[in-house]
């Protein structure tokens, strides 16, 4: 067991010994069933489920909503300089979202 789990178990213990871990949103209840989640990893799945549920969006999902946007946004352009600079944006965005990604990926290792 890593350092972090013997962490997270100390801190986990110590709350239920406080009783912090009773009466909480959804106790007693099954997990939902998340099978169709886009995210593979059960610690990311967790992760964004937590974030999403305090209202927080990571920058990664940001980042996909406007690379989705402006892949939207190039398609409807018909004149070539505008073009060109939205093909140019959609490059840095996903750039952005790329390494965001990764860093989250080596946060995590």
């Amino acid at each position: 067991m890593s350092w972090l789990n013997k962490l997270a178990e100390r801190q986990i213990a110590k709350a239920r010994a406080k009783g912090q871990l009773q009466g909480l949103k959804g106790e007693g209840e099954p997990l939902p069933d998340r099978t169709g989640d886009a995210f593979v990893s059960a610690g990311d799945a967790v992760g964004f489920r937590i974030m999403a549920e305090a209202g927080v969006l990571p920058e990664e999902i940001t980042l996909k909503k406007q690379v989705a946007a402006q892949r939207a946004h190039l398609a409807s352009l018909t004149d070539e300089t505008a073009r060109k600079a939205a093909m140019a944006e959609l490059a840095r965005l996903e750039m952005r979202q790329a390494i965001a990604e990764e860093s989250r990926r080596k946060f995590l290792k």
